[in-house]
């Protein structure tokens, strides 16, 4: 194969996955509407979403194309294709429910924080924090939790990678900022995002530690600000938190 060749193969790959993307953001879209939003010839927009649907990857609704479910069979796998994944479902569970807020377990991959479990509470905050989701490092606690145990080369990869976005007037947007909290959340042994994110929404994160010291994921626990004052985060969630993680840590030990 050529450089040409493969040129062209490296840029057809972007272009699916720019479709599939899109479609996804857009929850679902004509075929005019997506050549449109990524400047595409009608052409290969309708070349690509033929083979996607072919293949499964995507279905036909009348005029709009969606994300197929084989992408679920595909999730699915994921989330589950580590056992410390597997074995912190019913630990996210347990948090919800003994708190009654949202919990949720983080992974961190290319430098950004995914949703792999997460459980709404009885008094949980909607959000739209789904499974699967990406999340910027610096703006979460479960996010902060993973950071403060990389290396310092790797978090200013990571920061050169994606910048430090402001999310809310609360966000973490220059790096020496960044870098004390990250320093006192060494110091304290969990995080806080104190609005970061999502302005009135505070929570509290973990980190999980695999037994080469390498960070697994996070677990953290959501909640409105008044719901999440220091004494309770204290009292209650800092050593459900601790303790769940210690659990998740051993269990990965011995499993």
């Amino acid at each position: 194969m050529n450089d040409n060749t493969k040129n062209r193969s490296v840029k057809s790959t972007r272009t699916t996955f720019r479709i599939i993307e899109a479609l996804e953001a857009s929850d679902g879209a004509r075929l005019t509407d997506l050549a449109a939003e990524l400047e595409l010839a009608k052409s290969t927009v309708h070349q690509q979403l033929s083979a996607l649907r072919e293949l499964g990857y995507v279905v036909q609704e009348g005029t709009q194309y969606q994300v197929g479910l084989k992408f679920l069979d595909l999730g699915e796998y994921v989330r589950t294709r580590k056992p410390a994944y597997k074995l912190a479902e019913p630990l996210v569970e347990e948090l919800a429910e003994k708190t009654g807020e949202r919990a949720q377990f983080f992974a961190q991959e290319h430098g950004r924080a995914i949703y792999i479990h997460t459980k709404q509470g009885e008094h949980a905050v909607q959000a739209d924090r789904r499974v699967g989701k990406r999340r910027y490092l610096h703006s979460s606690a479960g996010g902060k939790a993973i950071l403060a145990q990389l290396p310092e080369a790797r978090i200013e990869a990571i920061i050169e990678q994606w910048g430090l976005p402001r999310e809310t007037d609360n966000t973490h947007t220059t790096r020496e900022s960044l870098f004390e909290d990250l320093e006192a959340i060494r110091e304290r042994g969990y995080s806080q995002n104190k609005a970061e994110s999502i302005s009135g929404l505070w929570s509290v994160g973990v980190p999980v530690m695999k037994p080469d010291g390498v960070p697994v994921g996070a677990f953290s626990i959501s909640g409105p600000r008044h719901r999440m004052k220091a004494e309770r985060i204290h009292d209650e969630m800092i050593d459900l938190l601790l303790g769940t993680a210690n659990e998740l840590e051993l269990n990965i030990a011995y499993s």
